[in-house]
């Protein structure tokens, strides 16, 4: 049986689909339309998907959506209602964009491939989320949190799920929300809303919660778990421009502006930004306002995703928690949950945010509405588009681009010879990852052990801020030596790049590149299983170096999405610094390097 879910009309659309309830591929439209986010109907996710495994549309038994339309488009228009005359500009934009084509989903899947009305079913936001996690967790039953910006009416969710049976049994509705009092805070501090929420989240280390309890004055939190924002304070419920209202700012004072350098004493000044300012200690004391704001609204959005987590915990009895929504990206609070929520294991779905949605919305269609039992767990997240050997040699022969194609173990050494010679690499393998993450098939990677490498691989190739944290790779089975992580290894968030652990004081000068500020590391473990090459290029360059730890970021350049095919990953390759590019079996350097 094949179900294909579908996530769009928000941001990050995308396409998912099972064969028989395990999922065999998934894509976000993004990678295909190279518009960051992209939001419309994902028809090239959906071609990919099908085409991945040699069907048809009229292979489908089914079509999942991941919401109800015409719930979301019934809070959008209440709520624009009750906050008449103020809201007309939100009433009359969401009308326009909801009767034209958002409301007739079914219509649209029906013309656009050709399902039958019959075959078309639907979940609701929240469930999609839940399903995601749940069901694709090794778990047979779990406690269930899934928090966001909104669903139809819902901004969080709490219940517990079993077998094939999920219930959320409590929910907190809009305009309370915890996923939009984050992204308030986000445009506050200069960065695009559904974009910017993880520069906050990287800003939060170079500050302290010094505004902590100002920020506590726009939520209020409950012991039962729930919360409740005073909606003085914002505008997100009756405005498309500004999400807080005059209020937030008496409270906060003015915004920051989005193009305004950020550097503190604690960051430096990157040697992109150009000449170092002549009043570089007063612009350095101006920013760190802004870092301190970082710090207090990540300091009360974990407390208040904490108090959720532990009410849940209480009320299901339940050691083990499945958690999804945009706010599950916060790798920072997940794992907080588990030192301090009373939660043995915790799984995250590896998309947590709406893209994720798809895979929810098919899962739950096949085991809550069908029937059908389970057999399926999500170990790895690489269900992407891959290019065969013979593909790239095409391209690369096409374009007359000079290339070395090397068996498994020379490439192996060639990369971690240039890797310990100081240079970046992309590395570019197999099938792209689902989410937002790069774990080893699209990435840049880089030696983690010199202290310049951070503002080299900013500087060359990524062009972006400061703060930004690279991630490191570690054998799952050495992570111990690097991180102090208790049981972190059967964590599978750590597999996902979905949490922020401490680095050891005695390896912060072993590896300096991927050790934030606050000495912590946005952790993966690499398992051999599902990810080889990559982990024998970690345990290469460990027996080479001593440090079985790679320093990654994702393979795009600042505001675009991760490269998906050879053609993608060559032409940022030119249009940045890196120094070499190993595209499957074919090592690539550049003009002047030694690589």
């Amino acid at each position: 049986m094949y179900v294909l879910g579908i996530s769009c009309f928000f941001h990050d659309a995308a396409a998912a689909l099972l064969r028989d309830g395990a999922v065999v591929a998934a894509a976000e439209e993004e990678r295909f339309t190279r518009k960051k986010h992209d939001y419309e109907f994902p028809i090239h996710a959906i071609e990919y998907v099908l085409a991945a495994e040699g069907i048809t549309a009229d292979d489908l038994d089914y079509v999942a959506f991941f919401e109800k339309p015409f719930l979301k488009f019934e809070r959008i228009l209440m709520t624009s209602l009750q906050m008449f005359p103020r809201a007309v500009k939100v009433f009359r934009e969401a009308t326009l964009t909801w009767l034209l084509d958002k409301l007739w989903v079914s219509a649209l899947i029906e013309e656009r491939l050709g399902v039958p009305r019959d075959k078309i079913l639907f979940s609701e936001h929240h469930l999609s989320h839940a399903a995601s996690a749940f069901f694709c967790s090794p778990f047979d039953d779990a406690a269930i949190l899934t928090v966001d910006g909104v669903g139809e009416w819902a901004t969080a969710t709490m219940g517990w799920a079993r077998g094939t049976e999920i219930r959320l049994t409590r929910e907190i509705r809009f305009p309370h929300s915890i996923g939009l009092l984050y992204s308030t805070f986000t445009a506050f501090l200069g960065f695009e809303v559904n974009e910017g929420e993880y520069k906050v989240m990287g800003m939060a280390p170079y500050g302290r919660p010094r505004y902590a309890d100002k920020v506590r004055r726009l939520v209020r939190m409950f012991p039962d778990g729930s919360f409740a924002l005073d909606m003085d304070y914002f505008a997100f419920h009756r405005s498309t421009t500004r999400p807080y209202s005059r209020k937030f700012l008496g409270l906060f004072g003015p915004p920051r502006e989005p193009g305004d350098k950020f550097f503190t004493e604690s960051s430096g000044y990157p040697s992109y930004f150009g000449p170092r300012p002549a009043d570089f200690a007063e612009q350095a004391r101006q920013n760190q306002y802004w870092a301190d704001m970082a710090a207090s609204i990540q300091a009360v959005t974990e407390e208040l995703v904490l108090n959720m987590a532990r009410a849940v915990r209480r009320e299901t009895g339940l050691p083990r928690l499945c958690l999804a929504g945009g706010v599950g990206l916060n790798s920072v609070a997940n794992w907080k949950i588990l030192r301090q929520a009373g939660v043995d294991e915790l799984y995250v779905h590896p998309a947590a945010g709406d893209s994720g949605g798809a895979v929810g919305a098919a899962l739950y269609a096949y085991h809550a509405l069908l029937g059908k039992p389970r057999a399926f767990v999500m170990e790895h997240a690489f269900w992407g588009a891959g290019y065969s050997e013979a593909e790239v040699r095409g391209f690369l022969d096409g374009e007359g681009i000079r290339y070395e194609r090397l068996p498994e173990d020379r490439l192996l050494d060639r990369t971690v010879d240039a890797l310990t010679a100081g240079q970046v690499i992309g590395w570019f393998q197999d099938r792209f990852e689902w989410g937002p993450r790069a774990l080893g098939h699209r990435s840049i990677i880089a030696d983690p052990r010199r202290a310049d490498m951070k503002d080299i691989v900013n500087t060359k190739i990524k062009f972006r801020e400061p703060y930004r944290p690279f991630a490191p790779s570690v054998l799952q089975e050495r992570v111990h030596d690097y991180f102090d992580a208790p049981g972190v290894e059967r964590q599978y968030p750590a597999r996902f790049m979905l949490l922020v652990v401490d680095v050891k004081p005695s390896k912060y000068d072993t590896i300096p590149a991927v050790t934030h500020v606050d000495g912590t590391g946005r952790l993966q473990t690499v398992l051999r299983d599902g990810n080889p090459r990559y982990y024998d290029l970690i345990e290469r360059f460990g027996q080479a170096t001593g440090v079985p730890v790679i320093l990654n970021t994702s393979y795009n350049l600042r505001g675009e999405p991760i490269v998906n095919t050879p053609a993608q990953a060559y032409a940022t390759f030119r249009r940045s610094g890196m120094d070499a590019l190993v595209l499957g079996d074919c090592f690539i350097r550049k003009e002047g390097t030694n690589a």
